[in-house]
């Protein structure tokens, strides 16, 4: 059986459970995951930070279930963290020896500095960034760090959570006054923020910043459903967090904020614009990863200095190996790239974008037979969703749906109007994409029907020379039927010889 890890993160508000499965060295992925709303430190924060029984109930039943799953999944590693509401409580250490009693497992109490590593070396290595404030706020606490070139620079560990403020200042005042003390208090602890934690990128992690993408992305239909590396610009959504501090509870489902975030979301939205202006953010990119892949990936990359090789792609190994696209020796995958790097050459001076596509045109060609791995029928339906679904890590928005949308190029026609459509937002400009459809297309079917030859090209005079060293016979029809760009003549130059036969006359 596969290397499985069980992660578990109690935090303030949330107890949640992962299970990671370990591909190949660089590959893993994500087969169960299962949350609780324990509010463990429910009533703490007025009760000199003790866990009170009511929180301590919840988080043992809860604990009990997660072990339960995680004997289901057959995982023997097992690594279970808390966060600011154990570790800021006097019983907090009694709590986790009488787990350890009870339940048998052990629970690792880490401070704000800690967490806010883990949340970053997620972010670094799981988010397409070089440089950012990552921003992870919880029940207790908000945690941050300083990333710059692709390292953590440094952490800072705030006392200013959602459930903190919650019961300090949100369930004793009306709605003004309790935004207005608990303003106070958040510029108070803002103030011990050291003055190298500005960025105009910061990084939303954790319940909160997640809930807002979410109902960021349904107020204004965005068309792609995936919350990790979502991002926005701070200034345009300005006004919509500061109003969702001084709303209701009944008026916030207008800000399409979902109802189990209702209790601590106004606390949360005021904390987190207050941090965003402190640190001079112009844009937010949401991370769903956090905490749990942090602790993950501290073993996982061990040997790598905690850091995924520049060349290495974790969602792109990770489906290779799991989906076994058909002809994916590494050899033969060389060779199409070879190919569509060719093609992209001689037709720079015409397409003028710099090529700077190719990156993800040489991705969509590495996996363009994972449709397959389910049937050959309709294999291009089934690679536009595998990709659009599992390229999850390190990639933007706009790289995955063109990667998509490649693989989803089939037949003659180079796009399928319907996704432009949908997804125009996100792709390129059409003379782009028509572009990238076309090479990728035509790699594909000179690398089905060429037998590993040698193939050159040459665009000139608005003509496509494709020389090879061998027949290229399965590929003409295709290729000759297949819509272009602009208006130019493809002409083939291939060895295609034909063994003598006088009894059939040839």
């Amino acid at each position: 059986m596969k290397k499985r890890t069980a992660i578990i993160d109690i935090g303030s508000n949330s107890a949640r459970l992962v299970i990671f499965e370990e591909t190949s060295q660089y590959g893993f992925h994500l087969i169960c995951e299962q949350k609780s709303k324990v509010r463990i430190g429910e009533g703490a924060y007025s009760k000199k930070g003790y866990l009170q029984p009511i929180g301590i109930r919840r988080a043992f039943f809860t604990l009990q279930s997660f072990l339960y799953t995680i004997e289901k999944y057959q995982t023997k590693i097992i690594k279970c963290v808390a966060t600011s509401a154990i570790r800021d409580a006097p019983n907090g250490i009694l709590f986790t020896q009488w787990i350890k009693e009870t339940l048998s497992l052990d629970i690792k109490i880490i401070d704000g500095n800690k967490e806010a590593f883990y949340g970053a070396l997620s972010a670094v290595n799981l988010l397409p960034i070089k440089e950012g404030i990552t921003i992870d706020i919880g029940g207790g606490s908000s945690d941050m760090a300083l990333i710059k070139e692709g390292k953590i620079i440094t952490t800072y560990s705030l006392n200013l959570g959602t459930v903190r403020l919650k019961e300090l200042f949100f369930d004793k005042y009306d709605i003004v006054i309790a935004n207005e003390k608990a303003k106070d208090y958040i510029l108070k602890e803002l103030s011990q923020l050291p003055k190298t934690f500005l960025s105009s990128l910061a990084i939303g992690i954790g319940g909160t910043a997640r809930t807002l993408s979410k109902a960021i992305m349904k107020k204004s239909d965005y068309p792609f459903d995936k919350l990790h590396a979502f991002s926005y610009l701070f200034k345009e959504k300005k006004t919509y967090l500061k109003n969702i501090s001084f709303s209701s509870i009944e008026e916030l489902h207008s800000f399409k904020v979902k109802k189990n975030r209702y209790d601590t979301i106004r606390e949360g939205s005021l904390i987190f614009y207050e941090i965003l202006n402190a640190i001079h953010a112009k844009t937010v990119i949401t991370s769903s990863t956090g905490v749990r892949e942090g602790v993950f990936l501290e073993d996982f990359l061990k040997e790598e200095n905690q850091s995924f090789p520049l060349t290495i792609n974790p969602s792109i190994i990770s489906i290779i190996d799991r989906f076994k696209p058909i002809v994916t020796l590494e050899k033969k995958r060389k060779v199409k790239l070879q190919i569509a790097s060719k093609l992209y050459e001689v037709f720079h001076s015409t397409i003028q974008d710099d090529k700077r596509y190719k990156k993800e045109l040489l991705y969509a060609l590495t996996l363009s037979n994972i449709g397959k791995t389910l049937t050959i029928y309709n294999a291009h339906y089934h690679a536009f969703y595998i990709a659009s679904q599992e390229l999850n890590y390190g990639f933007t928005h706009q790289e995955i749906i063109l990667i998509s949308v490649l693989l989803r190029m089939h037949g003659k026609e180079l796009i399928e109007k319907k996704l432009l459509k949908k997804y125009k937002s996100l792709l390129p400009p059409k003379k782009n994409l028509l572009w990238l459809s076309f090479i990728y297309t035509l790699s594909v079917f000179l690398h089905e029907a060429s037998n590993n030859s040698l193939i050159n090209f040459y665009f000139k005079n608005n003509i496509l020379y494709i020389d090879s060293d061998q027949s290229l016979y399965l590929a003409k029809e295709a290729i000759n039927s297949l819509e272009k760009p602009i208006a130019f003549q493809i002409i083939f130059r291939d060895k295609s010889t034909l063994p003598k036969n006088k009894n059939l006359g040839i």
